[in-house]
C-alpha cells in the first residue's frame, strides 16, 4: 500500500493490525508512550500529595499538636513550643474551679474487647460570673465531651502529647458548647483506661 493510497477515514481492512495516525505513530504507541505514563505519574503524584509524602518537599509542616512520635525530628522543638503555649495561657491569679461529673465512655476499639475511659475533670474559670455560666452550660458541655470521647482510640491517649492533645480538644469542646463562657483550662483529676 502506497502513502498516497492510505485513507485515514475508512476503517482498517481485516489484514491491518495497527492504524497509523500521523507521523508514523500508531494508536497503541500513543496510548503506551503518552497516555499511560501521564496516568501513572498523575496518579502517583496525587497519591503522594494526599498521603502527605510531598509535605516535606512542599514545605508543609505538621502542627505540633499532631506530632506524637518521639522519633520525629521536630518532637523536642514541639514539646517546648507546647509548654510555652500552655504557660502563656495561664494567668498568675488563681481561678475558680467547676467539677464536671465523672465521665465514663467506651473507646472506639477495633477488637472485640471493649476499652473504657474513666475521666474526672475540672474546668478553671477566671471569675464568679463564669462559674455561674459553667453551671448553666454543664449539660451541653457534658454532651460535647461524651460525643468526642466516644470517638477516641486508645492510641490517641498514649504519651504526654496524647494527653495534651486531649486537653486541647476538650477545651475546644467547651468553647463550642458555650461561646460566651471563658474557660482558662481543663484540668484532669483522674484518668483511667480499662
Amino acid at each position: 500500500m502506497a502513502d498516497d493510497d492510505l485513507d485515514l477515514d475508512s476503517p482498517p481492512e481485516e489484514g491491518d493490525e495497527l492504524t497509523e495516525v500521523s507521523g508514523g505513530f500508531t494508536k497503541k504507541k500513543i496510548i503506551l508512550f503518552i497516555i499511560l505514563p501521564l496516568l501513572i505519574f498523575g496518579g502517583g503524584g496525587a497519591a503522594a500529595y494526599f498521603t502527605g509524602l510531598l509535605d516535606p518537599i512542599l514545605g508543609v509542616e505538621k502542627p505540633c499538636i499532631e506530632i506524637t512520635d518521639v522519633d520525629d525530628a521536630r518532637y523536642d522543638e514541639c514539646q517546648e513550643e507546647l509548654a510555652l503555649t500552655a504557660d502563656g495561657m495561664e494567668s498568675t491569679a488563681p481561678g475558680l474551679y467547676y467539677e464536671i461529673p465523672d465521665i465514663r465512655v467506651n473507646l472506639n476499639s477495633r477488637g472485640s474487647k471493649q476499652k473504657f475511659l474513666f475521666l474526672s475533670v475540672k474546668l478553671e474559670v477566671p471569675d464568679e460570673q463564669n462559674l455561674v455560666l459553667v453551671e448553666q452550660y454543664a449539660p451541653r458541655v457534658m454532651d460535647h465531651f461524651q460525643t468526642y470521647l466516644r470517638e477516641i482510640r486508645i492510641e490517641d491517649l498514649q504519651g504526654s502529647a496524647g494527653i495534651y492533645r486531649l486537653r486541647r480538644e476538650l477545651l475546644e469542646r467547651v468553647n463550642a458548647a458555650a461561646p460566651d463562657l471563658k474557660v482558662r483550662d481543663v484540668l484532669f483529676q483522674e484518668m483511667l483506661v480499662q
